[in-house]
C-alpha cells in the first residue's frame, strides 16, 4: 500500500505530459538521487523511481497524473514534508509547461 499518493489532472495530452514527467523524474534524479525508469505504452506511460528507502511510480495520461510512493520506516516520518515538496515540484513542472505552450493539447 502506497503511503503517498497525489494525483494532477491537466488537459496537455500524452505526448505534453510525457515531457513534464521526464523533466519532473530528471529532477528527482540529480535533487534526490533517485533512479528514474520511463516504460511507455500506446495510452499512457509509467515513470518508475526509486532509491534506498523509496519507490513508487507516477502513471502519465493524456489527462492526468497519479503518483504513488511506498516509504521505508527511516522517510516515514518525513511524509508531510515528502509530500509538500513532491506537490511543489510535480505543479511547478506543469505550470512551466502550461506557460510556455497554454493548457491545451
Amino acid at each position: 500500500m502506497a503511503d503517498l499518493k497525489l494525483r494532477r489532472e491537466h488537459n496537455l495530452g500524452l505526448a505534453r505530459a510525457r515531457k513534464v514527467a521526464i523533466k519532473w523524474g530528471e529532477h528527482v534524479e540529480k535533487t534526490l538521487e533517485m533512479e528514474c525508469t520511463l516504460i511507455e505504452g500506446d495510452t499512457e506511460h509509467v515513470l518508475e523511481f526509486k532509491r534506498s528507502g523509496v519507490d513508487g511510480q507516477m502513471i502519465v495520461a493524456p489527462d492526468f497524473f497519479d503518483l504513488e510512493a511506498r516509504l521505508g520506516l527511516m522517510f516515514r516520518p518525513f511524509l508531510g514534508m515528502i509530500e509538500a515538496e513532491t506537490r511543489k515540484q510535480l505543479d511547478e513542472a506543469l505550470a512551466k509547461e502550461i506557460a510556455r505552450h497554454g493548457g491545451k493539447r
